[in-house]
């Protein structure tokens, strides 16, 4: 007897790469975390990834065909390289999709940015379904955001919405190159906070001593007030209905939250609800395996209007136009993923 096709996850971060196979029901089979190993370089650290995924194809669903993959990853992914990449050494000279065809010839193959693909998790299933418009703010290793309108990720012109890491931080910024200023991540991101203490800490640390410890409690408020600057710019704008956040640093949430809370309140004329993503950890890798799941579908009942085959230069699903999303009440994939 045949074996039911199934579906792969993966998300490749800074720190980390997790991977989760599931069948096209959704019911999880298996999943595993791995250090990136970036300190190695990109090929490294991309071949570590696909270790790993074959290796739980293996042990969680032996002998099944794989009907797709979706992948998340920090940057902007294309089939000849990565935009915007630097977390990782050659990240950016990656062929990562025409990487990921070589090692999955038989699986349809779908790509996002991590900010996107946890966008699609968090309106599909998580705090952000049914809200429109919604913002949803990545704080992790790196520090960017991701725009739902109409029940679908905007990805912008280039697959480049919502990379606020590369914000102007003072108006004598105006009109200078990027190699020029500071841009915002180099000050507000988890590398950057940890980075910016006297010692060497992680970003977590930095936040849990911060209480105790008058130096890193001005650091921390320092990151939190100008991060609330650009939020508060950004919610302006956009008008959410809600904003959720999610990535690594929400394990302080409640040293973020007060001041990012009372900054969108005094600041913008009709606040937003501000609130921890529902998937704060994993969303990237529920928004890859939902990806996953769209690219298994039938053309006819993919979400959304067909799109055409991408060449080299076009970005992959999320990296241009908006992502389709389904409604939350669809099959309830990332329930399935938690259990």
């Amino acid at each position: 007897m045949t074996a039911s096709p199934v579906l792969l996850g993966l998300d490749f971060g800074g720190t980390k790469i997790a991977v989760a196979v599931c069948g096209l029901a959704g019911d999880r089979l298996g999943s595993a975390t791995i250090a990136s190993g970036g300190e190695h370089g990109a090929q490294a650290s991309f071949g570590a990834g696909i270790r790993a995924a074959r290796e739980l194809l293996k042990s969680a669903a032996p002998g099944a065909p794989l009907a797709a993959v979706g992948v998340s990853t920090f940057g902007i992914p294309f089939e000849d390289r990565v935009e915007l990449a630097p977390a990782i050494g050659g990240w950016g000279e990656l062929a990562i999709g025409a990487e990921l065809r070589a090692a999955f010839p038989e699986a349809a193959i779908a790509m996002a940015t991590d900010a996107k693909a946890a966008a699609l998790a968090e309106a599909r299933w998580g705090a952000l379904a049914g809200c429109d418009p919604a913002l949803y703010l990545n704080l992790g290793t790196g520090l960017s955001a991701a725009l739902v309108i109409g029940g679908q990720v905007v990805g912008g012109a280039n697959g480049a919405a919502g990379e606020i890491g590369y914000n102007l931080r003072a108006v004598s910024d105006v009109a200078l190159a990027l190699p020029a200023r500071v841009p915002l991540e180099e000050m507000v991101s988890g590398r950057a906070v940890g980075q910016r203490a006297a010692r060497p800490m992680t970003a977590a640390e930095v936040f849990a001593a911060s209480p105790g410890d008058p130096a890193l409690d001005a650091l921390v408020s320092e990151f939190v007030t100008e991060l609330a600057f650009h939020l508060v710019n950004l919610a302006i704008f956009v008008n959410p209905v809600k904003i959720a956040v999610g990535g690594g640093l929400v394990g302080s949430w409640d040293r973020l939250a007060p001041g990012l809370a009372r900054a969108l309140q005094a600041g913008t004329p009709f606040p937003p609800e501000l609130t921890i993503a529902r998937f704060p950890d994993d969303a990237p890798l529920i928004g890859a395996v939902a990806l996953a799941a769209d690219a298994a579908r039938p053309a006819a009942a993919r979400p959304g209007p067909a799109r055409p085959e991408a060449g080299p230069d076009a970005g992959p699903d999320m990296s241009t136009g908006r992502t389709p999303v389904t409604h939350p009440h669809h099959s309830p994939l990332s329930e399935r993923l938690q259990t």
